[in-house]
């Protein structure tokens, strides 16, 4: 009788832990370079409280706590974290295909072109990264990189042989740079205000909102406003962490997260007008391009995009992108 007891004991005592771990939270640790008070992280926040609804509580890292995003990468496939908001340089640590969003300079004449591309190429960027164990929960752009520099200058020679901010671990990305006619200096994201106080880069390519929050603007403050390339980025959970969601939550993640990619694109179009004249008020100075300038920087990116089709952008999806952007404009 003592062991049948002790038995139905055990048995109660599983039964219990088995019911509490279906009961309790799924915890997903998640990585962003996102500044902690800006309002695109806000946004994350609050698709974070809808998740919690259903089970999973996300724990976010900002500002790039966690290390740069080729790091943050490797933190994740170690399972560390289990997430990250990642821009196209992030992305490439995993699959080259995303590179076809960002990685082609002056490609793309509205964020609205980009925006219909990226809609109808999706399909095939996510099965790519969902091929090597990622996840994606939702696509969201950020505006557009403009060139920030130290000197400023209109047309493409005024930024020959200067050094130019490149991403770590972005070979191919340095190589295309050095073909243009630039110095490029390989570094993370979050090395770029030490670099430009230093002198140790003279320009930067990137969002307005990225200047004033890292507040680039203040050692770089002139800005040459070319529509350099979208800023394209996504939020990916690896497949364990993924596969840990309660099926019946999973549409309710997704859903959540598809909302906040959305706002997160509009709400950055509105920042980059924003961003920008409170950069002014500050002391930026804002260079426009001229037609003749444009038709300058337009021919050199270019002749330069049959280097980039097969190295920095994959054969396959620089075509499909070629494609949607002529289909886009008839």
């Amino acid at each position: 009788m003592k062991t049948t007891t002790i038995r139905v004991s055990v048995s109660a005592v599983l039964a219990c832990s088995l019911a509490f771990a279906a009961d309790a939270p799924v915890r997903v640790k998640i990585s962003t370079i996102l500044p902690r008070g800006s309002s695109t992280f806000q946004i994350l926040q609050e698709m974070g409280a809808k998740w919690r609804e259903v089970g999973v509580t996300p724990i976010f890292y900002p500002d790039g706590v966690m290390g740069g995003e080729t790091e943050t990468i490797s933190r994740i496939r170690v399972d560390q974290i289990q997430g990250a908001v990642l821009s196209v340089g992030g992305l490439g640590d995993i699959d080259r295909a995303p590179a076809g969003l960002q990685l082609l300079p002056m490609m793309f004449k509205s964020l609205e072109e980009v925006e219909w591309v990226q809609e109808r190429l999706r399909p095939i960027l996510d099965k790519r990264l969902a091929d090597r164990g990622f996840i994606t929960l939702m696509w969201a752009d950020a505006a557009w990189v403009q060139l920030f520099s130290r000197k400023g200058g209109l047309r493409p020679d005024d930024y020959r042989n200067k050094r130019l901010f490149a991403l770590a671990g972005e070979k191919a990305q340095a190589d295309l740079m050095k073909a243009a006619g630039f110095d490029p200096v390989s570094l993370e994201y979050t090395d770029i205000t030490t670099g430009l106080q230093t002198g140790q880069i003279d320009i930067v390519p990137t969002a307005p909102f990225f200047a004033l929050a890292g507040q680039f603007y203040q050692p770089a403050p002139y800005m040459l406003e070319m529509n350099y390339a979208p800023v394209v980025g996504a939020l990916v959970m690896n497949r364990r962490a993924w596969d840990s969601i309660p099926e019946g939550s999973r549409d309710a993640v997704r859903k959540a997260a598809e909302e906040a990619g959305r706002r997160i694109s509009a709400r950055s179009k509105v920042e980059m007008r924003e961003s920008i004249e409170a950069m002014q008020k500050r002391g930026l100075t804002v260079i426009k391009l001229t037609p003749a300038a444009e038709a300058e920087w337009r021919a050199l990116f270019a002749s330069l995009h049959p280097k980039i089709r097969g190295t920095m952008v994959p054969a396959d999806i620089f075509d499909e992108v070629v494609r949607l952007v002529g289909e886009y404009r008839k």
